[in-house]
């Protein structure tokens, strides 16, 4: 049990230094989140288009893109619910 607490009060201590990556975009305003949103569909959608014509190198980077879509709309969303 001891172990357990420790774990959580180092995840507690991670995200209050905002060291993860959701944590970091807590700190951007919503016109920035917005914009990251659309740099980052055109990124996917380029990444898409090299793994189509065989050029992609790195397949990983398509699912660390949409990952990143995911958390920048749910901050937003938490943002929306918190109103």
């Amino acid at each position: 049990m001891a172990a357990k607490q420790k774990v959580d009060k180092k995840l507690a201590k991670k995200i209050a230094e905002k060291k993860t990556p959701a944590g970091k975009l807590r700190e951007l305003n919503e016109a920035e989140i917005q914009t990251k949103i659309n740099e980052l569909k055109q990124e996917l959608f380029n990444l898409r288009f090299q793994a189509e014509v065989g050029k992609l190198e790195n397949t990983a980077q398509l699912k660390k893109v949409k990952k990143e879509i995911a958390r920048c709309y749910t901050v937003l969303t938490e943002r929306n619910n918190a109103k």
